[in-house]
């Protein structure tokens, strides 16, 4: 995948906005990736307008904001990849039932302390975190981060997964917990049609 239409063709199916970073990054189940739709700043914005972190709006005054200002946007962009990875890390040890690294989570720490110095507490029902008013390159990490933080915090962890076909992520909210793969309509299509081309090969060699 690449350039800002790649991001609009990745399914979203985390079920969770840190989950839907994570996946960002495409490729079998074990190994490195094989793709990646973050290939620079626009690319950013862009997955953060299609995965609801930013606003049609925010996207478009992002964009008109940081033309000149390529330093800015770059380091927040590397930021991103950073981040990124200490989440994989992170969900991918608790999906299999290990403890992440002390040194990443510390750090994934002091990520949630910059993503709350930067954000408002407004009331919407109850109170929650905005960062309607955070105008940085950065902006679109925050509500990632948090999210992160809040499903390691809250839970719950047993239903954190990683698919059977892929290398993406999930938090499983079926009720019985047996959802297996990212989506029956990618991985596990790709599963049951090779089920069934081994079932036939089995039943042409007896």
């Amino acid at each position: 995948m690449e350039t800002v239409e790649g991001v609009r063709r990745l399914r979203l199916v985390g079920g969770n906005l840190a989950l839907d970073f994570v996946n960002t990054r495409t490729g079998p189940p074990v190994g490195p990736p094989d793709d990646d739709v973050l290939t620079g700043y626009p690319e950013l914005l862009a997955w953060a307008g299609y995965a609801g972190v930013l606003t049609d709006a925010e996207v478009t005054g992002s964009h008109r904001r940081r033309p000149d200002d390529p330093d800015d946007t770059q380091a927040a962009f590397l930021r991103s990849l950073d981040i990124r990875d200490r989440l994989d890390e992170v969900f991918r040890a608790v999906a299999s039932g290990r403890s992440p690294s002390g040194s990443t989570l510390a750090r994934l720490r002091d990520d949630e302390a910059d993503a709350l110095a930067h954000a408002r507490l407004d009331k919407a029902g109850t109170f929650v975190w905005s960062w309607r008013d955070d105008h940085t390159a950065a902006r679109p990490l925050r509500p990632v981060v948090h999210a992160a933080v809040q499903l390691l915090t809250t839970g719950p962890l047993d239903r954190i997964k990683g698919c059977g076909g892929c290398r993406f992520v999930f938090l499983d909210e079926s009720k019985n917990r047996s959802r297996r793969w990212c989506s029956m309509d990618d991985c596990g299509t790709a599963e049951k049609a090779r089920r069934y081309v081994a079932a036939r090969r089995t039943r042409a060699t007896r």
